[in-house]
């Protein structure tokens, strides 16, 4: 059984995405890289700056609206379709709605061979990245370094606090078959 989708979930500045291109590099087939900002990137402005869309408050806080939900099932169901046309998917995901959010994923994945991987840092460590990045609303990072893995099962976790990129990709590697 070869897996088909690697679902990477963690908080803001927790280290998906350097764990994302660490396994691109060591993954021997090709793998798509495909996140949540991805998809918000792909919105128009407008969906940032409405109840209905994504907002990101000045404490880094996250809600989203109607809108953002029906665009993420679309986005949520073409990823899948990829995989089951034959493309390898790694998704960089924040579960902000928890249970729910991998129920959606867990939905659209259905029949596909996929490997739930948990992406832990420490609040702290995860806050100050968030800082030297200079890409994120301050206070992202704190407020989702927990609650993004409240009640989550996964197949493999790592922590980012203190083991780089590569050494988690390695880890996540040896459980793709």
């Amino acid at each position: 059984m070869t897996t088909e989708v690697i679902v990477l979930n963690g908080g803001s500045s927790s280290g998906k995405s350097g764990i994302v291109r660490c396994l691109q590099a060591v993954l021997p087939d090709p793998w798509l890289a495909l996140g949540t900002d991805t998809l918000v990137d792909a919105m128009p402005a407008s969906m940032q700056a409405s109840d209905a869309g994504i907002q990101f408050a000045p404490d880094g806080q996250v809600s989203v609206g109607p809108e953002f939900r029906t665009l993420e099932a679309a986005w949520i169901a073409g990823v899948a379709a990829m995989a089951r046309t034959g493309a390898r998917v790694i998704v960089d995901e924040v579960f902000l709605g928890g249970t729910d959010s991998r129920k959606r994923w867990q939905k659209a994945l259905g029949g596909l061979r996929v490997l739930w991987v948990g992406v832990r840092c420490d609040s702290a460590v995860a806050a100050d990245r968030e800082v030297a990045r200079g890409d994120r609303v301050i206070g992202m990072a704190a407020s989702q370094a927990d609650v993004v893995h409240r009640g989550m099962v996964y197949d493999l976790e790592v922590d980012t606090t203190h083991a780089e990129s590569m050494e988690c990709a390695r880890t996540i590697a040896a459980y793709v078959s």
